[in-house]
């Protein structure tokens, strides 16, 4: 068996795992798993890759550094290669020119700052090849962990409101990064409480859980799960 081969049955055979895990969560939580959307973390794996996921199944990839998000999506599109691209880390303002022409989803809305620098860019034609408003998460730091991303959850509402002036975005829900814990039960919690700030401000879309958490996130409600390790194994650096 080729490299290539090997690499390609082997995201196979852990995407089933994922899938199974993520209808055992639904489950036990009285959820269809159709409601929930699982998007792959491609973080320091080369562009091969994508092509063994897509092929596995797997249509939503993610990123959280532009200097991977950028290549990757460029070789896909000129590769003809379809894939529903999200960005999930910190975006810098002077980083969104580049990353919003193949922007689908953002999970890291945290600032009226950084709407205003979308908005300008989209404004003078830089925008999604689908032409659509990014669909978008505002990212909350629900744990109030000092080293996170994210607005507190206080400060929401204002944020939400500038979101959806903006003809730039389209307000998906909320997501957070929970804290690293040993036992994922640990931060059922923070999955809790993102859950119940949705629902104060009219919101349906989740962005919660990864690898070592996503069973739990989906059991508080998560719509939508970020999972790399457990799909395409180690980070390479």
């Amino acid at each position: 068996m080729t490299a290539t081969a090997a690499r390609t049955e082997a995201i196979a055979t852990n995407l089933e795992a994922v899938r199974t895990a993520i209808a055992e969560a639904c489950e036990r939580a009285g959820r269809d798993p159709a409601g929930v959307t699982l998007v792959g973390v491609t973080k320091t794996h080369p562009f091969e890759v994508i092509e063994a996921a897509l092929g596995a199944g797997l249509t939503d990839l993610g990123e959280n550094r532009v200097q991977e998000f950028v290549p990757k999506a460029t070789a896909a599109a000129e590769a003809n290669i379809e894939v529903n691209w999200h960005f999930i880390g910190h975006l810098q303002r002077n980083k969104a020119r580049q990353v919003l022409p193949h922007l689908g989803t953002l999970h890291s809305l945290d600032s009226e700052a950084l709407i205003a620098e979308v908005e300008k860019r989209w404004t003078s034609g830089i925008r999604p090849t689908s032409g659509d408003p990014v669909r978008c998460y505002l990212e909350v730091n629900v744990a109030g962990e000092a080293q996170k991303h994210g607005v507190p959850p206080e400060a929401i509402g204002p944020l939400l409101e500038a979101a959806r002036r903006s003809e730039a975005f389209e307000v998906d829900g909320l997501m957070t990064v929970a804290p690293r814990v040993d036992d994922p039960e640990q931060v059922r919690p923070v999955f809790r409480q993102l859950r119940e700030l949705a629902e104060r401000h009219g919101l349906e879309g989740l962005s919660m859980g990864m690898t070592d958490d996503y069973p739990v996130a989906i059991e508080e409600g998560a719509t939508i799960v970020r999972v790399g390790r457990a799909i395409f194994g180690d980070r390479l650096s």
